[in-house]
């Protein structure tokens, strides 16, 4: 498998406490400074667009991306919707989904780095805490990405997922049909072999479901011929809410991954460092990286 190569620092192990006490105080950081702007994420964004864009999707949204598709079809924006210019022709715009009972504010940082490196048309996506089911919020993003391409007149989109929203992403990539419109699926702290501690997770039917062994982690198991989405997925090894760590890798024989191991940072942490955030930019850039071992990559 390809792999996009990072700056690789190893950690010692007899640093390892000194290492986790440093990313424990980070995350205590984040997430103060992050309760400070949740509020300003509750509400969805409102595009720069005219007309009334609806985001209920097209039926083009419902084929399923198996080998042997077309690609997809050329949008049409909706009838009095002007179409957004791009501030790089060959980049599709970015769609950022945030994690469990969290909001857009989370990546506040993200799309200011990105958007100083060119990025010019980033989306963000609030799901409902209240959402039970990884496959319904998933459905639902594969409309909202339907009305990104109408209005933007892109055929495709990146998509940088944090936590569970990496795993809505793979969810509507694989069983969806999405990779006919996902070119690239970036997965932050991602449980993608689900995580042995899930907070509230006898309460909540979406935390349930990122547990090991679930429904929706057992369907992302399952064969995927001909995927077309590039997968990258960071994962930390200081990461407290993936347990085992480990489980935030991505291990599928059928899909085209790079995992890539971040050290020094916790699972908070993970959207806000600039150092993660130089490797999502990489990530999102890197058409046709240069094989690499396992598909692996390291960042500090």
């Amino acid at each position: 498998m390809p792999s996009v190569r990072l700056p690789s620092t190893r950690m010692p192990s007899t640093r390892l406490s000194a290492a986790l006490l440093r990313a424990t105080a980070l995350e205590l950081v984040v997430l103060a400074g992050h309760a400070l702007l949740y509020p300003t994420g509750i509400t969805g964004e409102r595009h720069p667009a005219t007309g009334s864009a609806t985001g209920t999707g097209t039926a083009t949204g419902t084929t399923t991306g198996t080998a042997g598709h077309p690609g997809p079809a050329p949008v049409s924006a909706p009838a009095g919707t002007t179409a957004l210019p791009t501030g790089h022709p060959d980049r599709p715009p970015v769609v950022l989904l945030h994690g469990f009972i969290d909001n857009r504010s989370v990546f506040v940082l993200l799309r200011r780095s990105l958007a100083r490196h060119g990025w010019h048309h980033l989306e963000s996506l609030n799901y409902s805490p209240l959402t039970c089911d990884i496959r319904t919020a998933a459905e639902l993003l594969g409309r909202h990405i339907e009305e990104i391409c109408a209005r933007t007149g892109h055929r495709e989109v990146d998509i940088v997922g944090h936590s569970l929203g990496g795993l809505i992403a793979r969810y509507y990539v694989q069983r969806l049909g999405g990779d006919r419109r996902v070119r690239t699926l970036v997965t932050l702290g991602t449980p993608h072999g689900g995580t042995a501690v899930a907070p509230l997770a006898g309460a909540h039917p979406i935390v349930r479901q990122m547990r090991s062994g679930s429904a929706p982690i057992e369907e992302l198991r399952l064969p995927a011929p001909g995927c077309r989405t590039r997968f990258v997925s960071f994962w930390s090894e200081l990461d407290q809410v993936i347990v085992p760590v480990e489980a935030a890798c991505i291990d599928h024989p059928d899909l085209d991954v790079v995992n890539v191991r971040v050290t020094g940072v916790g699972h908070l942490a993970l959207p806000v460092h600039p150092a993660v955030a130089a490797g999502i930019r990489q990530a999102l850039d890197a058409h046709a990286p240069a094989q690499g071992p396992a598909g692996t990559a390291s960042v500090a």
